[in-house]
């Protein structure tokens, strides 16, 4: 009885030691190729489990998720000729087993490393294109675009690598440049400051010019339908005092001999020399006024 468990342990432990050696497994988040006599065979080996005849196949599993290039802090120059301290990270997967396998023997440490030259090299020339503005703020996403973009171009046909994407997380002046790159942007938002304002004053006085021109000709036309209104009120009293003078002749006269009476007589230190005949006193020596 122990002769035949000792056995059947041992078969067991050779399955089992066989099995390990001639399968594997591929799993869903991996990538993988199988070598045949160190030659790549198989590019890209499914997800699941697979035989492999030991000191004949080979298979090497990498991982297949996004990974994570935390780069250097490096100093590029702009397009001012200015310094910048440039902390970057990078998000890149494997995209052809075969090449990132033959490039970099599997080893991300290697991958890391080839594909960092490379983000160097890109930022390089990006910033070199660049003032220190619109790598600050004003193009940041579009220089990120760009770069990515080109490296993928290099990256998938020598490392087999996909870039998904490269960021900034800091940029920073060194300190002997910090004041007088200060003191430039300053300089330039007050310039610009000056020139909006002096946009702002042209555009107030043609607000201005235009505001008094309507005022003027709205004063115009108001003046001119007083005047037609007051013109036709005078008229209209013209006329009635016409109907009502018509009426009574010698009563109008009278009316206004009184008026002239009224007028010169005002001032009591006034002096009239007239003829005592004169038709000035008409009424005043004539007791026959009118009814």
């Amino acid at each position: 009885m122990k002769n035949s468990s000792a056995i059947t342990l041992g078969v067991i432990a050779v399955v089992l030691i066989i099995a390990y050696n001639c399968l594997y497994v591929v799993r869903e988040i991996d990538r993988a190729v199988l070598l045949t006599f160190g030659e790549v065979t198989n590019a890209n080996v499914a997800p699941g489990l697979h035989f492999k005849i030991p000191g004949v196949h080979t298979a090497r599993i990498f991982d297949g998720r996004i990974q994570t290039l935390d780069a250097q802090t490096q100093s590029y120059l702009t397009a001012e000729r200015e310094f910048l301290e440039v902390d970057s990270y990078a998000k890149w997967k494997i995209a052809d087993v075969s090449t990132y396998y033959t490039r970099t023997s599997g080893d991300a440490n290697v991958a890391n490393n080839l594909l960092s030259q490379r983000i160097n090299t890109g930022l390089r020339n990006q910033f070199a294109n660049r003032t220190v503005y619109e790598v600050v703020s004003g193009e940041r996403d579009l220089l990120m675009t760009d770069l990515t973009r080109n490296l993928n171009n290099i990256t998938l046909t020598e490392l087999g690598i996909e870039v998904v994407d490269i960021r900034v997380k800091q940029i920073d002046l060194p300190s002997d440049v910090e004041e007088s790159v200060y003191n430039r942007m300053n300089t330039e938002r007050q310039q610009e400051a000056s020139e909006a304002r002096s946009t702002g004053r042209e555009l107030a006085e043609i607000i201005r010019a235009e505001a008094d021109r309507q005022a003027t000709v709205i004063e115009a036309n108001a003046y001119r339908e007083a005047e037609i209104i007051r013109g036709d009120g005078d008229a209209q009293a013209a006329a009635i005092y016409s109907e009502a003078f018509e009426g009574d002749p010698e009563f109008y006269e009278f009316v206004r001999s009184l008026n002239a009476y009224r007028s010169t007589f005002n001032d009591s230190g006034d002096v009239l020399l007239l003829s005592p005949d004169s038709d000035f006193f008409k009424y005043l020596n004539n007791s026959n006024l009118p009814e």
